[in-house]
């Protein structure tokens, strides 16, 4: 999606940028050290963590997973609370709190699970290359979970206290679009002024440049469902009503149907017909991913598929489409803009270049967080990594002290404001 401006806030938020550049100028040395010299206890943490196998289903592993965290977050002061899911595997919640002496409400968030099942391990080892670190949820996220962890650590050691409230919260199943967990991450960024989101960015050589992200796709599923005729395959096809036929038909003639509908997007992924060779199958199912950028994508997108239903090819068929809404869009205000214009000027503060990226096509749960609009969201503080959700997943260890540095003082400035 793009972003269309008024020349007076372009201007203003020009200004913004530019001001904070000059006033930025000069890197926070001590700071620099200090992410310097969490690297090293960083990457232990990632080992740590990319032992646990917690997949989104793995209720075992992300017990283990919100012990660790806990743990962690208790051991920098924080006062902590297991909240349980509402809906999905049942797996807990991690929020810590931590109270300060100044006026801003800050909160970051990361989540927990992955989407590889038990025992990935076995064939996906957690490994080092050069400077790159290989293993299941090591960029995606626990990398977003190292960058939180270690970060608080370098500001309570400098003795930073300048916020009301630092929320921290680590959910378990953010991979399967947040079901249990979205409305309290929603309920509480809403009592912030500031969510960070700790997914990761894209690392070299697919990006030349890390990155903040200004918007991601909300998400749906599509279920496309034929009613047919069974009869015997063999003896009397004709007297039947071949519904996976017609499901195929369907899913042709969907397949491009979001294209005319910017904003929107499917790509019918499962399907499933039949339960026996010889027998013309009475029911067929198909599942569909959908993403959205648009408040009323999902209203759009059916109405453009019932059109397409009412052509069939398989007479005496019926054929029904349902589309159920999932995590919401995250689309960042002006006021989110403004803020990664800031992170670009604490990059070049250490001679780093900063991209600010519009799109994805990846959800997250800052469309929980930005849902409101009542806290300024920005997405990808978490470190640079690829092959999410792929084999050989994997974190750039060049990226730590620079997003380490970032996390630390984008916090900072955030509590100078008033």
């Amino acid at each position: 999606m793009t972003f269309r401006f008024t020349p007076l806030l372009a201007l203003s938020l020009l200004g913004l940028a530019a001001g904070a550049t000059s006033a930025f100028a000069a890197a926070d040395e001590k700071l620099k050290a200090a992410a310097e010299q969490e690297k090293a206890p960083l990457i232990e943490t990632l080992r740590d963590m990319v032992m646990i196998e917690s997949g989104s289903s793995d209720v075992e592993g992300l017990k283990k997973m919100a012990d660790f965290t806990e743990g962690r977050l208790k051991a920098l002061g924080a006062a902590t609370e297991r909240r349980k899911t509402t809906a999905g595997a049942g797996a807990d919640m991690v929020i810590a709190r931590f109270k300060g002496t100044g006026t801003r409400k800050l909160m970051l968030i990361a989540h927990m699970d992955t989407v590889y099942q038990r025992g990935i391990l076995a064939s996906e080892p957690y490994r080092i290359d050069g400077n790159r670190i290989y293993g299941p949820g090591i960029a995606d996220d626990k990398g977003g979970i190292a960058v939180v962890l270690h970060a608080l650590k370098m500001l309570k050691d400098a003795g930073w206290t300048d916020y009301a409230t630092l929320t921290v919260s680590f959910n378990p199943d953010e991979e399967v679009g947040s079901p249990g967990s979205g409305e309290i991450i929603a309920e509480l960024a809403d009592k912030h002024d500031v969510v960070l989101s700790c997914e990761p960015t894209v690392a070299a050589p697919v990006a030349k440049n890390d990155g903040l992200l200004l918007g991601a796709s909300g998400t749906a599923i599509a279920k496309m469902q034929v009613k047919g005729r069974a009869s015997h395959a063999g003896a009397a096809p004709d007297l039947g009503r071949n519904a996976l036929i017609e499901l195929a038909h369907q899913l042709v003639q969907t397949r491009d149907v979001a294209k005319s509908i910017p904003g929107t997007q499917l790509n019918w992924t499962t399907a499933q017909a039949g339960t026996v060779r010889n027998q013309i199958p009475e029911n067929a199912e198909a599942g569909g991913d959908v993403r959205l950028t648009i408040p009323d994508g999902v209203a759009r997108l059916r109405a453009a598929i019932d059109e397409k239903l009412k052509t069939k090819l398989v007479p005496d068929t019926e054929t029904t489409v349902t589309i159920t809404p999932g995590r919401p869009p995250f689309v960042a205000t002006d006021r989110g803009r403004a803020l990664a214009e800031m992170g670009q000027a604490i990059y070049a503060e250490i001679d780093r270049k900063l991209d600010i990226a519009e799109m994805t096509g990846g959800a997250t749960d800052a469309g929980y967080a930005n849902r409101s609009g009542k806290a300024v969201v920005v997405e990808s503080f978490g470190l640079a990594g690829f092959g999410y959700h792929a084999r050989d997943e994997f974190i750039d260890t060049n990226s730590i002290v620079p997003r380490l540095y970032l996390m630390s003082r984008m916090l900072i400035e955030q509590g100078k404001k008033k």
